[in-house]
């Protein structure tokens, strides 16, 4: 059986990012899964990424594989701030990026994954099986989907969640709720608008938040000290999880709860505040208390603040309710390394080097946020994570190597 020093399950920001940092580094590692899959297949195919372009790379130690190198390249408009990426123009960056960086991609997925002794086992979709000394978990946000229990009873052609589309197709002249006020649930809702389907966001929270139109006193010099940028928003607590993951790594556990909280609130995106406020009727306010289904449509029972009730009837309900890194939803774990990896439930207990309670095995991206905080949540996490991580890997091998040699 083929053994290698590494492999990195997950092939979108994460993945990839690391992927380029071993490759620099010539290190022996194979790369699996679908590139961009996430971004590719289950993003409104229309939509403006949130983040800005000065973080919305892929991270290499080249210098030239930045989005704003391939946009200028190209001829194609790019701003570090207040100019909104095309999801379009992100994919093709991507896959210029894939090219040039990490072309021993294997675009396949990876169905099975235990320990064997000191190492572990891998098994393709192909049929293929293998061993690594060192796996990388990079799986994004694929299987982390969350609906809300006041929803998952319902029948699957009546609930789906926004993972689930990127093209509205089919949904015209239908009557669809969004749950959800984040920038999912807009960008979903303004999408089926656009494919004419009769669309209502339903929220608990009495008022959509948008991000702040970027203004010319933010780039005063009164404006960065104020509420300095980061690569997850404005302000000194953004920059300290931005830049410092590793000092809020050795936060207690509340602080660290509470920073990643203050972060992860809902917020669409601050150029569709007009498209969405004039074009689709919000719900807000509302507390779903029951969902069923029956006559091939759907009656929501919604609550709002005051005790008032009244019922939602519509032909589907789409959840853009977010995602729980909750590590018994990846089918190819086996159970008892979740058991030992992920004993709470959503939480990945990690060494500061991004290796879990398993030896050998390391994780990255959304499954590593309790630990080192909101960054990780972000694609500009990978470039904080990719080369802290390769760096490790690189430094255990030439470590057994030396004992080898003497």
């Amino acid at each position: 059986m083929k053994i290698c020093d590494v492999a990195v399950i997950g092939a979108g920001p994460h993945g990839l990012s690391l992927a380029a940092h071993l490759a620099a580094r010539r290190m022996d590692f194979r790369v699996f899964g679908k590139p961009l899959s996430t971004w590719a297949e289950h993003m409104p195919k229309n939509m403006v990424l949130k983040s800005d372009g000065f973080v919305s790379n892929l991270s290499s130690p080249a210098q030239n594989s930045t989005l704003k190198a391939y946009c200028a390249k190209r001829g194609l408009p790019y701003a570090d701030e207040g100019l909104p990426v095309p999801l379009d123009t992100f994919l093709s960056y991507a896959t210029d990026f894939r090219k040039r960086f990490v072309p021993m991609l294997e675009e396949t997925n990876v169905v099975s994954l235990k320990t064997e002794g000191d190492l572990f086992s891998l098994k393709l979709e192909t049929g293929e099986q293998l061993q690594a000394r060192n796996v990388v978990l990079a799986i994004g946000i694929t299987h982390f989907a969350y609906i809300p229990p006041v929803l998952a009873k319902l029948p699957p052609e009546h609930l789906s969640h926004s993972f689930a589309h990127r093209a509205c197709e089919g949904f015209e002249g239908r009557e669809v709720a969004v749950v959800g006020r984040g920038a999912s649930a807009i960008d979903l809702a303004w999408e089926l608008h656009e494919q004419g389907a009769s669309v209502r966001v339903v929220a608990r929270s009495s008022e959509i938040d948008f991000n702040k139109v970027p203004d010319a006193y933010e780039e005063s010099l009164i404006g960065k000290l104020h509420r300095p940028a980061s690569g997850i928003g404005r302000g000194w607590k953004s920059l300290f999880c931005a830049q410092a993951p590793l000092l809020f790594y050795r936060l207690p556990e509340t602080l660290r709860s509470r920073a990643i909280a203050s972060h992860m609130h809902p917020a669409g995106g601050w150029f569709m505040r007009e498209k969405v406020q004039q074009n689709i009727p919000l719900l807000l306010g509302r507390k779903i208390r029951s969902a069923e289904a029956h006559n091939d449509q759907v009656s929501l029972k919604l609550r709002d603040r005051n005790g008032h009730e009244e019922v939602v009837v519509c032909d589907h309900v789409i959840a853009a309710t977010g995602y729980e890194p909750d590590m018994r939803k990846v089918p190819f774990l086996n159970p008892a390394l979740v058991q030992k990896i992920s004993p709470r439930e959503n939480v990945t207990e990690l060494s500061d080097d991004f290796e879990t309670t398993q030896k050998g095995l390391f994780a990255v991206g959304l499954a590593a946020m309790h630990n080192f905080g909101p960054l990780m949540r972000f694609m500009v996490g990978a470039e904080f994570a990719a080369p802290r991580v390769a760096s490790v890997l690189d430094r255990r091998f030439a470590r057994a190597a030396e004992k080898r040699a003497a």
